[in-house]
């Protein structure tokens, strides 16, 4: 148990570290597979997988019927992850001098966002349901969630609350 809490940790903070990098590469549009924050997150996403790999216990059917719908979803959450760290560089590109023009546009990106990613959640679920049993589709929505609170949890601790002009 001990060294599943620390896979998941790294994973978390390389996950971090990626929407950095992500936002990096969009803004160069590095689109070459060779470059540094393409490998990088490239491994990160091999590390993610191999956790869920080795938490999902999948038989060897079930693996080949989850593993094609895996990928699809990442790919779409990797999206949805490069346009929040967009929104982050955004609100510390305006953190000084934020506007309520410019707060409001901010905060509409956030409820967007996740609402993407409601509707990506309940998109995906039939297709995890057809690959593999219910208590397996829960356990891989937990992993999921899980990663998705301590990222949500980092972004809590290291990113300010907005300045209140009183004017």
């Amino acid at each position: 148990m001990v060294r599943r809490k620390k896979a998941i940790c790294v994973l978390i903070s390389g996950l971090i570290l990626s929407l950095v990098f992500i936002f990096s590469i969009a803004v160069a549009q590095d689109k070459s597979p060779e470059s540094t924050g393409s490998i990088f997150i490239q491994k990160i996403k091999a590390d993610k997988k191999l956790l869920v790999a080795e938490n999902m216990q999948l038989t060897e059917s079930e693996a080949k019927a989850f593993w094609p719908v895996y990928k699809k979803y990442q790919d779409e959450l990797f999206l949805l992850r490069a346009r929040t760290a967009k929104l982050i560089k955004d609100y510390a590109d305006n953190y000084d001098n934020l506007t309520n023009a410019k707060a409001k546009k901010l905060l509409d990106e956030m409820v967007n966002i996740e609402s993407l990613r409601v509707k990506l959640n309940k998109t995906y679920l039939p297709m995890f349901r057809k690959a593999l049993p219910e208590t397996k589709v829960v356990r891989y929505y937990q992993i999921e969630n899980k990663i998705n609170a301590v990222l949500y949890n980092e972004f809590a601790e290291n990113i300010p609350l907005a300045k209140i002009d009183n004017k």
